[in-house]
């Protein structure tokens, strides 16, 4: 293991048993069961419109207020976990994840939906979901494992997702939306034991080399500064407008044509299922090809497999393919992301830079689900959203292609 790593196991003051599988194995734990409920929000937007006389627009002001939140907060996150360890971090975003799906279950107003599934979920998922879980992986595993671990970590939020979408279905089909809400945010609970996994010590006591000792804001003029970080972070925003814009409005789409819930359910699943494929294959395939092509390509795959869906009769069977398509380059994105942030700027503020690249993803998720509820309201019809994801996902295929993939320039102290 690497000198950080080791330094890091020995500062955090637990014991042999912090092995590199076991560090895994939690993180790709609490990253399944951060991202499940998450991806199951799209199914509770009918009953609870039926319940409460809400607008799509309503539930998608909500859920897009989560996806805006969860990026804001996630550099914050990042920050404190870069200065103090993660420890903490996880554990707070945990207990916020709690209490908003708990609150969310006993909203009535578009208020109180707003507070729980947008504002506390948000900023919960911002302190507990995949992101921490890489930076933790980045800082706590030796470089040669680090890719594999990565395509892991988000392989394993898209196992979450095919787990509880039909999950998720079956228990409000048989129990109602607020019982699946309340079995949601017990769930949520299971993350604080297993973070204890993923404890990074203070940086003050890690032994990071003398060209790690960077403050936070150098840190940030030279990554904003830095044009190939700009170009990664402008393409991410595309992954976030698409992802959010599926998982929240495509099981309504596809109830207003025909196909039943049940099915819409194993769409979403569909697509956890296939990213699993994805993102182990991109994490391995990312050490044999310039990340940038990879990133360019998976753009494009879901610029034309949307075109496809969109253009020919929706079935059952078209449905449960594009979710395949999609699951192949659904999360697959963030394995290349997050090893050219490394890649680019070192471990020292990796959860920080990629904090801030996610927010641009955010942005983007708050925008795809926002606009795809007022469209639909205006025009009862998500067409012109499908086609607006379309247009960026070319933009992104071409903005990935000049960034240079080697390690940032510093200036080296000269002896006197």
């Amino acid at each position: 293991m690497s000198t950080i790593a080791g330094d890091a196991r020995q500062s955090s003051g637990f014991g042999p048993w912090r092995t590199p599988l076991v560090i895994i194995i939690c993180g790709c734990a609490i990253a399944m069961l951060s991202f499940g409920p998450r991806a199951s929000m799209g199914f509770f937007i009918q009953p609870m419109s039926r319940e409460f006389a809400w607008g799509r627009d309503i539930f998608g002001l909500a859920l897009a207020v989560q996806n805006l939140l969860w990026g804001l907060g996630q550099p914050i996150a990042g920050a404190i976990a870069d200065r103090f360890g993660t420890l903490r971090v996880i554990c707070v975003g945990a207990l916020l994840y709690a209490v908003g799906l708990v609150l969310m279950r006993y909203a009535a107003t578009p208020l109180s939906l707003n507070l729980g599934a947008g504002v506390l979920v948000g900023f919960g998922l911002s302190g507990c979901s995949f992101n921490l879980v890489l930076s933790a992986f980045s800082k706590l595993l030796p470089p040669q494992r680090r890719g594999l671990a990565l395509g892991a970590g988000t392989a394993a939020g898209s196992f979450g997702q095919f787990l509880f979408a039909p999950f998720g279905v079956a228990m409000i089909d048989s129990f109602g939306w607020q019982a699946a809400l309340m079995v949601f945010a017990a769930l949520m609970l299971l993350i604080v034991p297993l973070s204890f996994a993923l404890r990074t010590p203070p940086v003050e006591v890690v032994n990071v080399r003398a060209a790690d000792q960077q403050s936070f804001r150098t840190a940030l003029v030279e990554a904003f500064g830095h044009r190939s970080y700009v170009l990664l972070v402008l393409g991410f925003f595309t992954c976030g407008f698409q992802l959010a814009f599926i998982t929240v409005h495509l099981p309504a789409y596809l109830v207003d044509r025909g196909i039943p819930a049940q099915s819409g359910g194993w769409v979403i699943a569909a697509i956890g299922l296939f990213n699993i494929i994805g993102s182990l294959s991109v994490g391995w395939l990312q050490n044999i090809f310039p990340k940038r092509y990879i990133l360019s390509t998976i753009y494009f795959i879901r610029a034309v497999s949307t075109v496809a869906f969109i253009s020919f009769p929706i079935s059952t069977f078209s449905a449960l393919l594009f979710g395949a398509v999609s699951g192949l380059t659904w999360l697959s994105t963030v394995p290349p992301t997050t090893a050219l942030v490394a890649l680019m700027f070192g471990t020292r503020w990796f959860a920080t830079l990629y904090g801030f690249a996610f927010v641009s993803h955010q942005v983007g998720g708050f925008l795809g689900v926002w606009l795809g509820g007022i469209v639909f309201e205006q025009y009862g019809s998500y067409t012109p959203i499908w086609w607006l994801s379309v247009l960026f996902g070319v933009l992104s295929a071409l903005i990935n292609l000049p960034i240079v993939e080697k390690p940032v320039v510093r200036p080296v102290a000269l002896p006197a």
